[in-house]
């Protein structure tokens, strides 16, 4: 699933949140949460074989994820939202529901999030420059989600929406190749 499909499965449980986030007025709490909760995830790869564990009974993957809540503390509609994940079976998809809800609060601010890959970790000042061009072109606050890919030899790529910028060494070098291939 995409960060932005709301349509899926993921999607329809980070949006029943974000709703009664919003009507509670709640939105910042819940967002901090989950937050803490994805960085559990994470962090600790018990938890992440816990949620991805299909062969754990319903009723005893609640308790856990229950527990880790606890320890967590997490607020109450955060606690009930990792709850009904596992009671229904769903508890996998809690990965993919926290990016939704995090579109979903990007998207209720006027907000962008650009998906950014990188052939070396980026400091903050390069995200920070990368940021303040998107927003430029945009006009809008820009969130990026960043992540490493050696593959890309060096430079990045930036997907913004339906528009991609690539300015891989990667595909620099492929589009020699062809030109080259064309002489």
């Amino acid at each position: 699933m995409g960060s932005r499909d709301l349509s899926g499965l993921a999607g329809r449980y980070a949006t029943a949140l974000f709703d009664l986030a919003r009507a509670a007025r709640t939105l910042e709490p819940t967002a901090e949460a989950l937050a803490r909760l994805e960085a559990a995830l994470a962090q600790e790869a018990e938890l992440r074989a816990l949620v991805g564990d299909v062969r754990r009974s319903r009723a005893e993957l609640e308790r856990a994820l229950l527990e880790v809540a606890d320890r967590l503390e997490l607020p109450a509609p955060v606690r009930a939202f990792v709850g009904v994940l596992a009671r229904n079976g769903r508890a996998r998809l809690l990965p993919h529901a926290i990016q939704a809800f995090r579109w979903r609060l990007a998207q209720h601010r006027g907000e962008l999030t650009a998906q950014v890959r990188a052939a070396h970790p980026l400091s903050t000042s390069q995200q920070a420059a990368i940021a303040t061009r998107l927003e430029a072109r945009t006009g809008c606050r820009v969130n990026l989600a960043v992540d490493v890919d050696p593959a890309l030899l060096g430079g990045i790529v930036v997907r913004l929406g339906s528009e991609q910028i690539d300015a891989s060494v990667r595909s620099r070098l492929q589009r020699l190749g062809a030109r080259m291939k064309g002489l």
